[in-house]
């Protein structure tokens, strides 16, 4: 298993090299001007010269891309052009929000959708099977943004339950020691600021789950009902074994190999995908970071985002495949 996640991490490498070299062409092909949009209606011929050759844009390309790998070997993934804040520290401060919204997110997915799709399966054909299939086709075509306005004009506007925006009650005189806001209250032993941040996870984490909750279900209900024509499941069935056992022997754990897989590229759509979400209920996360350096054209920004979001999501694919290994010894030894 050490020997397949180091020749894994070793296939990394070229494959991030590729990718910067397509980000930061890319990036350059936008359309728009960064020294433009950072001078805004003060804009000159001088100025917008000054700007570029600060930053080095009116370089040939090719050697802005050397010295942008060069800084990267470093540890540094430059400065945002609009703040002249370093990248990195952007990202250290505002990822734990998003981390603490997509896991919080998945976690809501995964303990709903395995369930349900499960319970789907089982009772293939019946009432609660046909909601539970239509639900999750719903779930799927409902737009993030849509829903996250709805569930905030319902429970925010006029139920009163839950707040509409941010990540906790500026008026909380909270400790923020490693930015999850939620883990930081206890921590500290100020619960009354870990239950606000938790409160204000709601609306959001319910928005961003739904699309990889239908998925999941789906997934599952079809994984399961496979496993279920499967001649071991029909012969431990005839032998007498209780349902909890086939259920959890021969059934979950030989249909969890492709939910995995969707529970692992949920994971990396969640922590990149939450633009819309963090947008909706301004949310101090990299989505909304994000929004607003693509309108800014802040080259640094984009490119050291999606570089570390394509880092993790190839750590990620990685838990998943070692995970094969511990679901299924059959894959351990292949």
């Amino acid at each position: 298993m050490l020997r397949f996640a180091l020749r894994r991490l070793a296939l990394m490498v070229p494959v991030l090299v590729g990718l910067s070299i397509l980000l930061f062409a890319w990036v350059r092909a936008l359309p728009g001007d960064p020294a433009r949009a950072l001078l805004g209606q003060r804009a000159t011929p001088e100025g917008i010269a000054r700007v570029n050759e600060v930053y080095g844009f009116n370089e040939p390309i090719v050697q802005q891309y050397l010295k942008y790998v060069q800084a990267l070997l470093g540890g540094d993934f430059g400065r945002s052009i609009k703040t002249g804040q370093p990248v990195l520290d952007s990202f250290v401060e505002k990822f734990p929000g998003t981390v603490e919204l997509g896991v919080t997110a998945l976690l809501l997915a995964v303990v709903i959708g395995v369930p349900m799709g499960y319970y789907a399966a089982r009772h293939q054909g019946r009432f609660l099977d046909t909601f539970i299939v239509s639900g999750s086709l719903l779930g799927v075509v409902t737009p993030v943004f849509f829903l996250a306005i709805l569930l905030k004009l319902v429970f925010a506007n006029w139920l009163d339950l839950l707040p509409t925006s941010l990540r906790q009650d500026p008026r909380i005189d909270a400790t923020h020691i490693t930015n999850f806001y939620v883990l930081d209250g206890l921590l500290t032993r100020e619960y009354d600021a870990a239950w606000d941040a938790l409160v204000h996870l709601v609306l959001p984490s319910v928005a961003l789950a739904t699309i990889p909750l239908a998925i999941i279900v789906r997934i599952t209900r079809a994984a399961v009902a496979e496993v279920l024509n499967e001649d071991y499941v029909r012969t431990a069935e005839s032998k007498g074994l209780a349902g909890h056992v086939v259920s959890r022997r021969h059934v979950l754990r030989n249909a969890l190999l492709p939910v995995v897989t969707t529970i692992g590229l949920q994971a990396g759509l969640l922590l990149s995908g939450a633009v819309l979400t963090e947008t909706v209920f301004a949310w101090n996360g990299i989505g909304k970071f994000l929004f607003e350096a693509i309108g800014q054209r802040d080259y640094p920004v984009l490119q050291g985002y999606i570089l570390f979001i394509a880092i993790i999501y190839a750590l990620i694919n990685l838990v998943v495949d070692m995970a094969y290994g511990v679901i299924d010894p059959r894959v351990r030894v292949s």
